[in-house]
């Protein structure tokens, strides 16, 4: 049986202190002008704020007593009717920055002002009130992006708008040419996998090949680690976002051109069709990603074919996808990181999961159940799990320590300011390896002073790296 990672610390236990993220270096998640900090996200709300005051500005007397509050209450529904609907679809698992809420209701108001105010007002203020409209939006999305710390910079953010290319991305037809090479970097190919086997549609997907796959007249049989965003995403998240490309590539550097290959999929299909990798009226996501994904990759890449080479890496939903399809497909997979899972496949209360994922076919969330599936199994060999979660500072503390938090700190893609958690998440890493444990998976819970964001999800994944790695026997590799 794999040997146990060594766990962290629990957080009552303050010797030694749990890690923390390094201090903020925005270079660290992408170079350009940043989204999460800096002058840009400030710049736009203070043009925002002043457009909207120039344009409630002056009213006469009339308007103030009447049309005001119809618009202050627009707003007020607007930024209620947001809250309500991200509690009751569970989108989140930490609370919203209370400035997301704001920002939303201003840009309600904003249209109401415009619709009451329009006629008899002069053309100045018809102009001014049509650009503070997006204006108030864009401060709401930055507001948004700063929470979840989506799209790090300008650049970032473009790129992903236009699909640009991502980083040492070449074109499959190339592959021939490089073959008996030495590359200095791996290479990242986009492809188009396919759906003969589940009949799921989806966007493409990539496949990342380190130095050591182009070394040699033939590929090696490398093993694999397949990597699952969260629950809005796209395939291209990981590389963009996660900032996983210097990972892996430092990860091969320092073994002499050794790494896995890595697979980025698409466990949604489209943006905002939260699958949960599971089979189901949203579509066979997880028949895509066993039937689909793992034999193209096995086939025309060469890739190892035995459940001890593969691997699978999620983050938020895609935790859950990784230890669901570990647990769920030990033929296929035998090792796990779950950063920041659900304690299963989750859209809402467990009623309003089975009818929203499964169609209301309650058999079918027991068959998705990782603790189900797990006791229901029995023992494991050669299953192996690393379960990654988030301790939130204190009040009024920095993630990155020193006590109190300074401004700076604060557009970090933090989640709420209080200590709520989400009702599935909260101890799932706990739950499901206490159960692992049961059933000999052999597993271990970190902790990382931070929140819920894709910064996290960065650090978790280049700690855990080298363990994976060791795992699914990378030549090259430290022992487990």
């Amino acid at each position: 049986m794999p040997p146990t990672p060594s766990p962290t610390p629990s957080p009552a236990d303050p010797t030694p202190p749990l890690p923390q993220l390094p201090a903020p270096d925005f270079h660290q998640y992408a170079h350009g002008i940043s989204l999460l900090g800096g002058w840009l996200p400030l710049t736009v709300e203070i043009v925002a704020a002043i457009a909207v005051v120039a344009v409630v500005s002056r009213r006469t007397r009339r308007w103030w007593l009447l049309w005001f509050p119809v618009s202050v209450a627009v707003g007020v529904l607007g930024a209620l009717a947001a809250r309500t609907y991200v509690n009751s679809e569970g989108l989140a698992s930490d609370p919203a920055p209370f400035g997301l809420w704001i920002w939303i209701g201003v840009f309600a108001a904003g249209i109401a002002v415009v619709v009451v105010g329009w006629r008899g007002s002069p053309w100045w203020r018809r102009s001014l009130s049509i650009v503070a409209i997006p204006l108030t939006l864009l401060s709401a999305l930055l507001a948004l992006n700063q929470w979840v710390g989506y799209y790090p910079s300008v650049q970032t953010a473009w790129g992903a708008l236009t699909a640009g290319p991502l980083p040492n991305q070449v074109d499959a037809a190339d592959l021939p040419a490089l073959r008996n090479t030495v590359q200095s970097a791996g290479k990242l190919v986009e492809v188009d996998i396919g759906s003969q086997a589940s009949g799921f549609k989806h966007r493409s997907e990539y496949v990342y090949l380190p130095p050591a796959w182009f070394a040699g007249a033939t590929p090696p049989r490398l093993p694999v680690i397949m990597m699952v965003a969260g629950e809005f995403n796209t395939p291209a998240d990981w590389i963009r976002t996660g900032n996983a490309m210097p990972i892996i590539d430092g990860y091969a550097k320092s073994h002499g051109g050794q790494a896995p290959i890595f697979v980025f999929v698409d466990s949604g299909g489209s943006f905002n069709n939260d699958t949960e990798c599971v089979n189901g009226p949203r579509g066979n996501a997880a028949d895509h990603l066993t039937k689909d994904v793992r034999p193209y990759v096995i086939k025309n890449f060469g890739a190892a074919d035995q459940a001890a080479d593969w691997a699978v890496v999620g983050w938020s939903m895609g935790g859950t996808c990784a230890i669901d399809l570990t647990v769920m497909h030990p033929e296929l997979f035998s090792t796990f990181e779950d950063i920041a899972g659900d304690h299963g496949p989750t859209a809402g209360t467990k009623e309003q999961t089975i009818s929203r994922l499964y169609g209301g076919d309650a058999a079918a969330w027991d068959e998705f159940d990782p603790r189900t599936v797990m006791l229901r199994h029995g023992p494991y060999v050669g299953v192996a799990g690393w379960f990654e979660d988030t301790v939130k500072p204190a009040a009024g503390a920095s993630p990155y320590g020193g006590g109190h938090r300074p401004q700076s700190d604060a557009p970090l893609g933090f989640g709420g300011h209080d200590e709520f958690r989400d009702s599935d998440e909260a101890g799932a890493a706990d739950d499901l390896c206490g159960v692992a444990h049961t059933v000999d998976i052999a597993c271990s819970v970190h902790r990382i002073i931070s929140y819920h964001t894709w910064q996290f999800a960065e650090r978790a994944f280049s700690d855990a790296l080298p363990w994976l790695a060791a795992q699914i026997k990378t030549p090259g590799s430290a022992p487990g």
